[in-house]
């Protein structure tokens, strides 16, 4: 389980993103507060996976508290501490300031809360990869970096679009089980070749598993679930 500390000023977007992260299989909400002092207190009471970090925060800047939470002797029992700033700060500063300070991603402020369970399904996904290795290639290095990076219509495989794979990732993410290429497609109503194109595409990128279901005779059939 993916433990997450949310940190906002705001109580009811706080709020909304408790019951999105807590809805996401694999994440639990540990704590949400809604200061920096606060903030960098809970780092330390409670060993978060994942911050989600507010940058307007009434006492200290987000910035300031970003680079303390990512700074020398903030590790964890688990680690390091994993922040992903949520924020309506647009300057360019301030988006170089948070990545050079650490930030795994930069969300702005504001956006479609699928927005955030693709960035924490992505970050999952990331972790789960990460885990496998001990040491690593390249390539290795080129697919951690690049489950981290939201999907757009120009980073899918030809022929693929965004608002496919989103509905495809929402039909395999709420069923109960695993779920073959025809029962996707009947669900959403592309083509069975299609459906397996985009199954086949989260599986490469660790958002989906596969499985095998061997039968008395023939070739065994393909069964997707959404990895968690």
């Amino acid at each position: 389980m993916i433990r997450v500390l949310i940190v906002d000023d705001d109580a009811r977007v706080a709020q909304n993103h408790r019951e999105l992260v807590d809805s996401t299989p694999g994440f639990e909400v540990v704590d949400v507060e809604h200061a920096a002092a606060s903030a960098v207190a809970a780092v330390q009471r409670h060993a978060p996976d994942l911050v989600l970090l507010d940058l307007f925060l009434p006492d200290r800047p987000g910035l300031d508290v970003l680079r303390e939470m990512r700074g020398p002797g903030q590790a964890t029992g688990a680690g390091l501490v994993d922040v992903v700033v949520i924020t309506a700060l647009r300057e360019v500063a301030h988006v170089r300031t948070a990545l050079q300070s650490g930030a795994l991603h930069y969300l702005l402020k504001p956006f479609p809360l699928a927005t955030l369970r693709e960035v924490l399904e992505r970050y999952a996904a990331m972790r789960r990869a990460a885990e496998r290795l001990s040491t690593v290639t390249q390539g290795d290095v080129d697919q951690l970096v690049s489950l981290l990076r939201p999907a757009s219509s120009t980073a899918l495989p030809k022929g693929l679009t965004a608002t496919t794979a989103t509905l495809v990732s929402e039909t395999l993410r709420d069923a109960v089980g695993d779920l073959s290429a025809a029962e996707v497609s009947a669900a959403t109503g592309v083509a069975r070749v299609t459906a397996r194109r985009y199954l086949e595409h989260l599986c490469t990128e660790g958002r989906a598993e596969l499985r095998l279901q061997y039968g008395s005779a023939g070739r065994p059939e393909h069964r997707y679930r959404w990895a968690s």
